[in-house]
């Protein structure tokens, strides 16, 4: 069993049957699997991407000038984070948002010290705004942090139940890995995450496993380790 981990959610994850926005129920799903985790000692800290509501790189495609159209995807990123926050505080678990850059009262600045003080505490903590920095996304922001909090694992948490040799929603003879290593998701091009942060996770032994978030009861099976996704390892 993980003792800390770190959960990378996408912001689409959060619309769940909508195509805009954050699904109530979707939410209130993910709050209830986390709660049942926290439950079991585990230290959570979570990441949630913004693409949902509004991504830089997109809005850069579209006339944005791409600083602004990243900052613009923090904020978003802010708003999903303060959603789950009050989600879990709904359902009885204690948790707290911190953002990566000065934002007050929304959230107290990120900071590795607070973020251990506030696990400890018995707090889920969600940290927002990315790296704080333009250019660079969202799963490069949960490495860092995965890393700088000591996480055990990088959880990605997705609609799909692992990593394929290609998109198994285009392709039906994709085939699914059991594990991978992260040079062979760098050379094979699968598009897990951005290179940035596989690189980052390869250099820093930071083991990732991608599992299906949707489904209910998936976290836990994972923290009792079940084998239900990929794990991506030196």
């Amino acid at each position: 069993m993980y003792n800390r981990i770190l959960l990378k959610l996408s912001g689409e994850s959060l619309m769940g049957s909508k195509g805009y926005g954050i699904d109530e129920n979707h939410l209130a799903s993910y709050a209830h699997q986390i709660k049942q985790i926290a439950q079991m000692g585990i230290e959570i800290g979570i990441v949630i991407g913004g693409g949902n509501i509004f991504r830089g790189l997109s809005g850069s495609q579209k006339g944005f000038d791409r600083v602004k159209g990243d900052q613009m995807g923090m904020l978003a990123t802010v708003i999903n984070s303060l959603a789950l926050c009050s989600a879990l505080e709904a359902v009885g678990q204690k948790a707290r948002v911190m953002t990566s850059v000065r934002m007050e009262p929304i959230g107290e600045l990120y900071s590795t010290a607070a973020v251990l003080r506030l696990m400890n505490e018995g707090n889920v903590v969600i940290i927002a705004g990315g790296t704080g920095n333009p250019y660079f996304t969202t799963d490069t922001a949960s490495v860092l942090r995965a890393i700088e909090i000591k996480a055990d694992v990088m959880l990605k948490g997705t609609r799909v139940d692992g990593i394929y040799t290609a998109d198994p929603e285009k392709d039906p003879t994709a085939i699914k890995f059991d594990e991978i290593t992260y040079d062979e998701v760098l050379n094979r091009k699968l598009r897990v995450m951005d290179l940035t942060a596989i690189t980052m996770c390869r250099e820093n032994d930071m083991p990732i496993y991608v599992f299906d978030m949707d489904t209910v009861g998936n976290l836990e099976k994972v923290m009792n380790g079940e084998q239900i996704g990929t794990l991506v390892k030196p």
